[in-house]
């Protein structure tokens, strides 16, 4: 799959995900579907745990209220298990939502495979109707978008 321009439709998809607040972790399954209304973040990132991953994923939540006043919602989508997620969500202290797509259909549908890494460190705000109104899609993997960058693009969709 080509990886969706701005403009154009999101591809759907429903995964697996945890979230883990004050210590407690809750499984369930996310439909992008299901936010149409409010605005939706996509952080697809590599690994748990690891350096660069753990930089971005602290720095949107560190912004995490900032985004939810202006009606969006963060989902970070990787290939590992949701246990996995878990104690990374546990150990970096992150409360939004952790994917799991283990077998890369998400990443594929967004056209993010990168041989040798997995997939492309990538981030899309997805408008309320659904449509891809930003994107940001790493070539290597080892940089990424600031928090404030996505809020300026949040911000405008809202305006």
């Amino acid at each position: 799959m080509q990886i969706p321009e701005v403009g154009e439709p999101a591809p759907g998809f429903t995964l697996p995900g945890t979230t883990v607040r004050g210590g407690a972790r809750t499984d369930g399954e996310y439909a992008l579907s299901a936010e149409i209304g409010r605005t939706v973040v996509l952080a697809f990132y590599p690994g748990d745990a690891t350096p660069v991953c753990t930089a971005q994923l602290c720095s949107y939540q560190e912004e995490l209220d900032d985004f939810g006043d202006l009606g969006a919602v963060v989902w970070g989508i990787s290939p590992q298990a949701l246990d996995s997620h878990a104690a990374f969500a546990h150990g970096s202290s992150l409360t939004f939502p952790l994917l799991s797509d283990p077998a890369g259909d998400v990443v594929r549908a967004y056209g993010l495979v990168a041989p040798g890494i997995g997939l492309r460190r990538s981030v899309f705000v997805i408008g309320p109707d659904g449509v891809v109104r930003w994107r940001h899609v790493g070539l290597v993997g080892l940089r990424f978008p600031k928090a404030a960058t996505i809020r300026a693009q949040i911000e405008q969709l809202v305006a």
